[in-house]
């Protein structure tokens, strides 16, 4: 992952930073999964701000050595994996989220096919990230290059057909400078 030796850096102090994360950002994203969201795996949690915000069974998933110990300190599971090569089972989780993260991994859409694979059918992904055409997308753009991020931004509709092609019926869930997007894993029958 490509940003990660920053978010080693910085894990100690994210949560200082950032703000807590909201559980009715996703709710209504949860709510679009054939059956109930038990299982979440949150790729790309960091130090599990959106763990600790839903009420959910969630395991945190990311490449960040440093991150991961700040979510374990916090009492969460969490296992250390690649965005490219996810190291969970096959339709394991009743949902993923990625949240403020997406726009960080070096492969997006491979992540999202990841995303895709380990979700149970009737599953749903998550995502939450940052319109890079509205002004203050394209301010957070600018600011992540000035820290020297390789962040790649996507408008909701560019997300959605991303979601699309990993193999999941995509649904804009709402729109803005913070958008959610959202994919459901066919059912079996």
């Amino acid at each position: 992952m490509h940003d990660v030796p920053y978010f080693d850096r910085f894990a100690r102090v994210y949560d200082l930073a950032m703000p807590a994360a909201d559980r009715a950002d996703l709710e209504p994203g949860f709510a679009l999964a054939d059956g109930d969201v038990s299982r979440v795996l949150d790729l790309g949690g960091g130090t599990g701000r959106v763990a600790r915000a839903l009420d959910r069974e969630t395991v945190v998933a990311d490449a960040s050595r440093g991150m991961l110990a700040e979510a374990r300190d916090h009492g969460l599971p969490v296992v250390q994996t690649d965005v490219r090569h996810v190291a969970v089972r096959d339709e394991s989780v009743d949902a993923v989220t990625i949240v403020d993260a997406l726009h960080h991994f070096p492969a997006r859409d491979a992540a999202l096919a990841e995303a895709a694979r380990v979700l149970r059918p009737g599953g749903v992904l998550v995502v939450r990230d940052f319109d890079p055409s509205t002004l203050r997308g394209r301010l957070l753009v600018a600011a992540e290059r000035v820290v020297g991020f390789q962040s790649r931004f996507d408008t909701a509709d560019e997300l959605g057909a991303r979601i699309e092609r990993a193999g999941l019926e995509p649904r804009i869930v709402d729109t803005g400078f913070a958008f959610t997007v959202a994919g459901v894993k066919p059912g079996d029958g």
